[in-house]
């Protein structure tokens, strides 16, 4: 069961399963429990052993709940799973130090080099698919729709030292915005540069306009980033004309406190809220593929760690619409599978 602000605990339950885990790419933990019964449980293996996992904290929560349930199959596996972002969990993985890296975006360059250097050679899972949810407080209901101008005018390289919304308004509207930006000071809580949720932000967002501008591919710096989710729902919910983003299934485990922005691609376009369905589509316009990253060393000496896959792979796959992101398509399912069973190596989604 998921607890309401997604933040996980290190537990051991009864038979040695070990899990640590975070808020989105964060160091923060509560206790996650789970609502498997035994009755019900999925059939496990027997394997023993360790498997290390580290990384995004929104592929967490997905990871976590798959080693509750291997768990509860009987498995005698201990998985350790920790969430400190997607780029510092790629860091420990290339070292050699984890088994597994979970990741909210495709491997970069540079991370699959310094793999290469130190002879780590992996496989690429793509398990689900995320949005990132542009939210505010709940009590702000002066800002219906924003697009892809008014956001980079708003939290793009350009807006360093805008503190009112309407002081974005001169940049959006150089790129074609007609947005009418409300009259109130602007509070930003959003990831930092060490997330993959930050990298998604600016890789779907900011880089369509940053190169044309002559503007480095980044956010401001001025604002409130965390590497843990719940610390920037508290940031969003605790002003009333707060503006960030956080994975999807974070927004929605805090609706309570803070509100979805529908987005729209193109000033003047169709503003879409993130649903499951609008993101499974592609219709949601801010959206993006999660991974796990497996050492192909540790699946083929450590028995615990391709169990761990082959059951995530199976019937832990339901985990992903249970901690709320929305499942592949069949068919790229089934092509996750296929990369899995042949044990293909290296990236196809990645640089």
């Amino acid at each position: 069961m998921r607890s309401k602000t997604m933040k996980w605990a290190s537990v051991a339950v009864a038979a040695g399963l070990v899990l640590s885990a975070c808020g989105d790419d964060d160091d923060t933990a509560t206790d996650s429990g789970s609502d498997t019964t035994e009755g019900d449980a999925p059939d496990g293996g027997g394997a023993t052993g360790t498997v290390n996992i580290s990384g995004s904290s929104t592929v967490e929560p997905v990871s976590v709940r798959v080693a509750e349930l291997l768990e509860a199959s009987g498995s005698e596996a201990v998985v350790n799973v920790d969430g400190p972002g997607t780029g510092d969990g790629f860091v420990l993985f290339c070292n050699g130090e984890t088994d597994i890296s979970d990741a909210s975006r495709a491997i970069k360059a540079e991370e699959a080099e310094a793999c290469e250097a130190n002879g780590v050679e992996f496989i690429e899972l793509k398990i689900a698919i995320d949005g990132l949810s542009v939210i505010t407080s709940v009590d702000n209901d002066a800002v219906e729709c924003l697009n892809f101008a008014d956001l980079y005018a708003l939290l793009g390289p350009e807006s360093q030292g805008v503190d009112n919304w309407n002081d974005a308004e001169a940049v959006a509207s150089e790129l074609g915005s007609t947005t009418a930006l409300p009259d109130a000071e602007l509070s930003i809580s959003a990831p930092g540069e060490e997330s993959g949720t930050y990298d998604s932000f600016v890789e779907l967002v900011i880089e369509e306009f940053n190169e044309d501008r002559g503007a480095d591919a980044v956010t401001r710096p001025d604002y409130q980033s965390s590497s843990d989710d719940n610390i920037i729902i508290q940031g969003i919910s605790g002003f009333p004309t707060s503006l960030g983003w956080v994975g999807f299934a974070f927004a929605v485990e805090n609706e309570d406190t803070v509100r979805h922005l529908p987005i729209a691609a193109e000033p003047g376009g169709e503003c879409v809220e993130a649903d499951p369905e609008t993101i499974a589509s592609g219709e949601y316009p801010i959206a993006r593929d999660l991974y796990i990253y497996v050492n192909v060393a540790s699946a083929e000496e450590n028995e615990a760690v391709a169990e761990y896959v082959d059951f995530y792979l199976a019937d832990g796959i339901a985990a992903v619409a249970e901690v709320g992101y929305v499942d592949l398509a069949d068919s790229s399912l089934e092509e996750t599978r296929g990369v899995w069973e042949a044990r293909t190596v290296g990236t196809r989604d990645g640089g």
